[in-house]
């Protein structure tokens, strides 16, 4: 055997001995297609957009008039005025003077997170936060501490304690939690502000659509818009399309992400269908107040009824709901057992949720009819009594 055959088969033994420690932790995944499921509980399509008809005729006409591509990265030729377009309605939707878009929402808090909070700065995250933003601080130059999951208390005190050793604070927490369905108290936060400067940053990727009279997001819904100073969405959850956004109140921020953030200079851009789709999808969303309070309604029945079950979750309304598991191969069987009878649900394990707290993430949607849940409640139980 060669020097360079031995190396390779060293290679490929060490990450075969990696992925054989996953499978037998249950904490192995694979990308798979699943087929004949009659009820999609696992997705982010929250009002089932994506086979709008305005929606869809929306990515056409872009797709028509613009090509099946961008053609280029942004500061090129891959900004069309389809792309500005979007930014516009973005901006007076969600009441922000700035903005710019992103290919996607991990890239959009990889570069507000890395390039924004300075070697002298220290940014407080919410334990739970997303591993976009995780991963970002840990590559940044600004220190950054965790603080309880949606514990305000313990960020008061953080930031008290910390209030003169650093030159910029930042706040970092998402509105809705992605695996978790529940939010802090956003007045709160921002009346924090107002005791201790600081710089919040919120991530609506779960808010918008979900909240809000015109379906903005969270910070609609609480009226704190005028307190995020750097606002971070995207397009591919609620409004049923891809890519992500920044908005903000002060144009040096956007200036600044244009001139440093590899993750906007140097991708290919959005194409205009997805920009056509969202822009659709913005208009759909703002106007159907009717659906976002029923998608409500349907998460805190549905929520009651877990409880009546015996399982636990949490009190909160939107449409992410976690049902507690624990053991990471109970899940999986769990998982199946709904997916053998054409229930697709998540299998949520670690490291995206701590040791433990292996869950089935259930996420409604506004098509869920009453005799697919009574489906699910039968099935649970089910389970549970097997």
């Amino acid at each position: 055997m060669s020097v360079v055959t031995s190396l390779i088969h060293s290679f490929e033994q060490r990450l075969k001995n990696k992925l054989d420690r996953l499978k037998e932790e249950n904490l192995f995944r694979e990308t798979r297609v699943f087929q004949n499921c009659s009820l999609n509980l696992s997705g982010n399509d929250y009002f089932q957009l994506r086979r709008h008809p305005e929606v869809q005729n929306g990515a056409r006409l872009a797709m028509e008039e613009f090509g099946t591509g961008s053609g280029a990265s942004p500061l090129l030729s891959g900004f069309l005025p389809c792309h500005q377009a979007l930014l516009d309605k973005l901006l007076h939707w969600k009441q922000k003077p700035y903005g710019m878009l992103f290919n996607t929402g991990f890239l959009a808090n990889q570069a507000v997170m890395k390039h924004l909070p300075g070697k002298n700065d220290l940014v407080l995250a919410d334990r739970l936060i997303h591993h976009s933003i995780a991963q970002a601080l840990a590559q940044g130059q600004a220190r950054f501490k965790r603080y309880n999951h949606i514990d305000l208390d313990h960020l008061e005190e953080l930031l008290q304690k910390n209030k003169s050793k650093y030159e910029t604070l930042f706040v970092v927490t998402e509105s809705v939690f992605s695996m978790d369905g529940d939010y802090p108290d956003l007045q709160r936060l921002v009346d924090l502000k107002r005791k201790i400067p600081f710089v919040l940053i919120l991530d609506e990727a779960h808010g918008t659509g979900n909240y809000g009279q015109t379906g903005e997001g969270l910070a609609e819904e609480m009226g704190v818009w005028g307190g995020v100073d750097i606002l971070v969405g995207t397009f591919g959850k609620a409004l049923a399309s891809a890519g992500a956004y920044v908005l903000t109140s002060c144009e040096e921020i956007v200036q600044t992400l244009t001139n440093v953030a590899g993750e906007y200079i140097y991708s290919t851009f959005l194409t205009p269908a997805q920009v056509g789709a969202a822009s659709s999808a913005i208009e759909v969303i703002r106007n159907d107040r009717d659906q976002r309070e029923a998608l409500r309604t349907l998460s805190k029945q549905f929520r009651r009824r877990l409880g009546e079950t015996g399982f636990e979750t949490n009190d909160f309304d939107s449409p992410i709901v976690p049902v507690m598991v624990g053991d990471a191969s109970e899940t999986l069987e769990l998982r199946d057992h709904f997916l053998d009878h054409g229930i697709l649900v998540g299998a949520v394990r670690p490291p995206t949720v701590p040791r433990g707290t292996s869950r089935i993430r259930v996420s409604l949607h506004s098509q869920v009819s009453e005799s697919q849940l009574d489906q699910f409640f039968d099935l649970l139980m089910q389970w549970k009594n097997r």
